[in-house]
């Protein structure tokens, strides 16, 4: 009688991907938005090197030079090299837009999920605030935050800009995540919490804080591409970065609108760098909306 033949331990049994195939091979809309915001990414930190000419450098002889293979979106009235404009534009842009949504979100996050916790009047008042916010359009309300507080430049970057961009995100980031703490907090391991005697900063910040982070990471993604978006209108109002600093909004004011018959480059490729911006950080945000979420998994 021949010994049985060992069953084979792989039938059946599969390498668990990487996290980032998974989502390539659900999400390839979102792993192209993904792409392009590395590639913006390495432009924004290695601009020095990426650049071919100074941003700042100024080129009287230059002046509106159509693209060429010397300048490759041209030249604006000062005969700076607007290719090169554009890639410090990236630093400008991801800077503002990554702290403002940080900012933002964080203390929408905290609100959000002090409210839902210990509800009552605490929570009443709390969405009534958030109420009064979210009655102001965004660039109403940022607007009014850039007039009340003014510039306070560090660095090339306006503080006060970026604490504009971040209090129009507040109420809805809190919004979203107090809806999902309000879905937590009577389950039983947060009353296990409380029957051990923890303080309710640990039950919030270690217990409750990590079940809301993908709808926390979704919001934050989109409010990126919104960030990069007010922040280049504020720009261009005159309100946000001011020269010399390269600045997608700041490049579409001023002299491109004298000269946009003339020299029309100096508007279209801004223009295109700023949608393309926003439009992968769209794309990549609602990809992983649909990657986090069960009830979108195919």
């Amino acid at each position: 009688m021949t010994a049985a033949a060992a069953p084979d331990l792989d039938i059946g049994q599969r390498k668990p991907r990487h996290p980032v195939i998974a989502f390539a091979r659900q999400q390839p809309t979102g792993m192209a938005g993904l792409v392009f915001i590395v590639i913006l990414f390495i432009a924004g930190i290695f601009s020095e090197f990426v650049a071919p000419y100074d941003p700042l450098e100024i080129d009287y002889g230059a002046m509106l030079q159509a693209p060429s293979w010397e300048h490759w979106m041209g030249t604006d009235a000062f005969g700076r090299d607007v290719f090169s404009r554009i890639i410090y534009g990236a630093r400008t842009a991801l800077a503002v837009g990554f702290l403002s949504s940080i900012l933002g979100s964080g203390i929408g996050a905290t609100v959000g999920m002090v409210s839902a916790y210990f509800g009552g009047r605490i929570d009443m008042a709390i969405e009534r605030f958030m109420d009064v916010l979210l009655s102001f359009p965004i660039i109403v309300l940022a607007l009014a935050v850039v007039a009340v507080l003014g510039k306070f430049p560090v660095g090339g970057l306006d503080l006060n800009l970026i604490v504009a961009i971040a209090i129009p995100m507040i109420p809805k980031v809190a919004r979203v995540v107090r809806s999902a703490t309000l879905a937590i907090r009577g389950l039983p391991y947060i009353d296990a919490a409380r029957a051990a005697g923890y303080s309710n900063s640990r039950i919030i910040f270690r217990h409750i804080a990590p079940n809301v982070v993908a709808p926390f990471l979704i919001m934050f993604t989109a409010f990126i591409a919104q960030a990069i978006l007010l922040e280049a209108s504020l720009s261009f109002l005159g309100l946000g970065v001011t020269e010399p600093t390269a600045a997608w909004g700041l490049m579409l004011s001023g002299t491109s609108q004298e000269f946009y018959a003339e020299a029309p480059w100096m508007i279209l490729f801004p223009g295109i760098a700023i949608s393309l911006a926003v439009f992968a950080f769209n794309l990549f945000g609602d990809a992983l909306r649909d990657y986090l979420d069960p009830r979108f998994r195919t």
